[in-house]
């Protein structure tokens, strides 16, 4: 499966020094997590959580889920000891908080690559902050490794000294922001944590309203919210007919020598055509992952 079209639409974290939360994480639907090393874990057991979350991504039991571990962060003790073990574990991508600058990327893809980490380990980048949000392009464009941002809405909102209020308003500039670099350099980009693990409603609107700004998916910190979220990320029934039907006239068009295609009264272009085939892209991702 390529890159670019691997589903992302769940991203559970985990905690890494919760044995049973990493089993658990074995049989949850969700498309990705992330090993957490650093928020989820308290300063007395990060040694031991970061032996812990290393084994599980080195063990294979994970089945099609993509396996992740966020280290602490630059400039914290145990940041450095975090990025060599990743490194030497090999997980799918090693998700950094708080990264600020180029420099900060550049940093961390010198420890991979000290380490001896493979080719397949990438770099999630966590844009946390006002000053993350403004070099966002940059950001994006310091590595090939980096094929992920991850927004990181709580530390933002404290930041910007912002509330966090139903649809976002005080937030929505520093994700678009974060929206166009990660479109502009080509990268993937997952929306902010969900807080009220008992409001599914707010949860399940704060979803659609993510897909319909164009993120790819969304972190989650509760196994409750995987279902309504994969749902609000998979394209629909209607949204998958619709786009196999303006392939098939336009490609009529095409065979007839038609310049002008419409469907149901609509006038259809290329633009139209290319969003259809993404559609059909993601939907054969998600049943690839399922199957």
């Amino acid at each position: 499966m390529a890159e670019h079209l691997r589903p992302r639409r769940s991203v559970l974290y985990m905690p890494g020094a919760n044995e049973r939360a990493l089993e658990k994480a074995k049989t949850l639907p969700t498309d990705s997590l992330i090993l957490d090393l650093e928020d989820a874990v308290a300063p007395d057991a990060k040694v031991d959580a970061r032996a812990r979350v290393c084994a599980a991504a080195q063990s294979g039991e994970y089945g099609d889920r993509e396996v992740t571990i966020r280290i602490n962060g630059i400039g914290t003790q145990w940041h450095e000891d975090d990025l060599a073990a990743v490194a030497k574990a090999g997980p799918a991508a090693v998700v950094v908080p708080k990264i600020n600058s180029v420099a900060d990327v550049e940093a961390i893809e010198r420890g991979l690559e000290a380490g001896g980490a493979p080719a397949h380990t990438k770099i999630w980048a966590m844009l946390e902050t006002p000053i993350a949000m403004l070099h966002a392009e940059q950001i994006c464009a310091a590595s090939e490794r980096l094929t992920v941002l991850v927004m990181g809405t709580n530390d933002l909102a404290k930041e910007l000294h912002a509330e966090h209020v139903p649809g976002r308003l005080p937030l929505m500039g520093g994700l678009q922001l974060a929206l166009l670099a990660a479109r502009a350099a080509d990268k993937e980009i997952l929306d902010g944590v969900y807080n009220d693990v008992s409001n599914l409603d707010g949860f399940t609107a704060e979803c659609l309203q993510a897909r319909q700004m164009g993120f790819d998916g969304k972190t989650l910190i509760h196994p409750k919210q995987i279902e309504p979220c994969n749902t609000a990320f998979a394209p629909t029934e209607e949204e998958i007919a619709s786009a196999q039907e303006i392939i098939a006239a336009f490609e009529e068009a095409q065979r007839e020598g038609r310049g002008v295609v419409t469907v149901n009264g609509r006038m259809i272009e290329n633009l139209h055509v290319d969003n259809a085939k993404r559609i059909l892209a993601v939907a054969d991702a998600i049943g690839a992952l399922q199957g």
